[in-house]
């Protein structure tokens, strides 16, 4: 059993190319491994922080800028940031835990295959209508009110929903993924990364919007048609899906649905429950305040609930419970392993340190190549400074006055800012690892299929880039 274990996972790390890549784990180490580098190399410093009066929020000094001694690590500090990555991420585990536990719940007693069937009967061949339609919902929750963190338990759901299809896991997760992050990077009124950046670059609060609206459909229709293209794909050839032969990945045919489902009262129920756990999941997040943690009761609760309401015993809920978590521990192990990296950059306090040497690159004469310039420093310091808000406060202090030295408007400067930040969150393992286990996909695999269109993606940013120092 172990021998056939280890020959599927050699199998799983076959790129498109023919070489082996690397683990997931070897990848994140070398990583780990460069950055605890950096830290002998680059000094540690810090900006001084104040309270913006006007909003509450914490602002950064742009000129305040000054060398302090960080906490370097040793080699055991190096095994030790990994332990303390897995216990500050346990927010995050306990996400993914409870809301594949509701996910399996449905899926065991055969709820997902009852209204999938039914789904199939009423669309016919036009399930794949699921894919553009809810992209460009979840775009536009991520362009226009800021939804991101919110949608994180939506995507295990997706991931069934569109294997019961008879596509693969990547294919649902990608419907609400690429969705949400095209449409937070490519915001048009988002408060949490246009409005942050917007206020304390001093620029009228939503103004550029008619630009920024262009900009949001182009990305999202080339998502929507990059994802379509490989549904499409595996949906005619089961081997063509980069997690075709993954021992992790299963994948459900639409023959077994040729045969109707028997679609009993319980499993109505059940659905209704489904759809009324993600309208909860909305308006609590939305109008409650509700975060990481009471998603996470959220799912846990209509777990248990939907295995009553299925006829499920709680003996027997317990029971499905424990082997639905067998599916995403090799997932989620993956997001405190990059947790851990970024508690050694911010124990260092080189991330600082980081933005105050790049952003000294930019005045280099040329406004359209000063602003290329933003785009690409503030894509690496998504790296080092986790979060939007937090890398609006730190580098729009920073970037806004550079902007005026350069020659680049300021508008230009939040640009840069929101693609910086919001499209390399589905590149940087930092960043994408956690919804690579929220879909149960390795990263490798993920990389194989995200490459290609983060080309596409990095090639329209420099274009919109260079063309809005002539628009703003």
């Amino acid at each position: 059993m172990l021998k056939k274990q280890r020959n599927l996972t050699e199998k799983c790390k076959k790129s498109f190319i023919g070489w082996k890549l690397p683990h997931t784990y070897v990848i994140l180490t070398i990583i780990l491994l460069v950055v605890v580098g950096l830290t002998y190399i680059i000094p540690g410093g810090e900006y001084d922080r104040v309270i913006d009066p006007a909003n509450g929020k914490t602002i950064v000094l742009p000129d305040s800028f000054h060398f302090v001694e960080g906490n370097r690590p040793d080699f055991f500090d190096i095994f030790l940031s990994v332990s303390r990555g897995y216990v500050s991420a346990a927010d995050i585990l306990f996400l993914i835990v409870f809301a594949y536990g509701f996910v399996y719940v449905l899926k065991d007693n055969g709820t997902l295959d009852a209204a999938v069937s039914a789904l199939l009967k009423l669309m016919g061949k036009r399930t794949e209508l699921l894919i553009p339609v809810g992209m460009l919902l979840f775009g536009l929750l991520g362009s226009t009110l800021g939804i991101f963190e919110e949608t994180y338990g939506l995507v295990p759901l997706f991931a069934s929903i569109m294997l019961a299809l008879g596509y693969d896991n990547l294919v649902g997760g990608a419907v609400v993924y690429i969705g949400v992050a095209t449409g937070f990077a490519a915001a048009m009124t988002n408060p949490f990364s246009v409005g942050i950046a917007q206020t304390i670059a001093d620029v009228p609060l939503n103004s550029g919007v008619a630009y920024r609206a262009v900009i949001f459909a182009v990305f999202e229709m080339v998502s929507i048609w990059y994802v379509m293209r490989y549904a499409r794909k595996v949906k005619q050839n089961p081997e063509r899906s980069v997690l075709y032969g993954c021992d992790e990945m299963e994948r459900s045919d639409k023959k077994q649905y040729d045969k109707e489902v028997n679609f009993t009262f319980r499993r109505k129920l059940c659905t209704i429950l489904f759809f009324a756990t993600i309208g909860i999941l909305l308006y609590g997040t939305s109008m409650l305040g509700w975060y990481i943690d009471e998603i996470s009761s959220l799912f846990l609760a209509m777990m248990v609930v939907a295995g009553v309401v299925g006829g499920s015993s709680l003996n027997e809920i317990c029971l499905t419970f424990i082997e639905s978590t067998k599916s995403v521990v090799s997932s989620i192990l993956v997001i405190g392993f990059t947790r851990g990296i970024l508690i050694v950059m911010k124990e260092a306090l080189i991330s600082d340190t980081i933005v105050y040497y790049l952003s000294s690159l930019l005045d280099i004469g040329n406004p359209v190549i000063s602003a290329i310039g933003m785009l690409f420093l503030q894509s690496i310091i998504n790296i080092f400074i986790n979060g939007s808000s937090s890398q609006a406060t730190i580098t729009m202090p920073i970037m806004a006055p550079v902007a005026d030295i350069v020659g680049v408007s300021r508008q230009t400067a939040v640009l840069a800012y929101c693609f910086g930040d919001g499209f390399s969150d589905m590149f940087w393992p930092t960043n994408c690892s956690l919804e690579c286990g929220l879909m149960g996909i390795p990263l490798e695999r993920w990389y194989k299929f995200i490459t290609p269109l983060f080309l596409i993606m990095t090639i329209l940013q420099v274009f919109f880039i260079a063309l809005s120092v002539y628009v703003y």
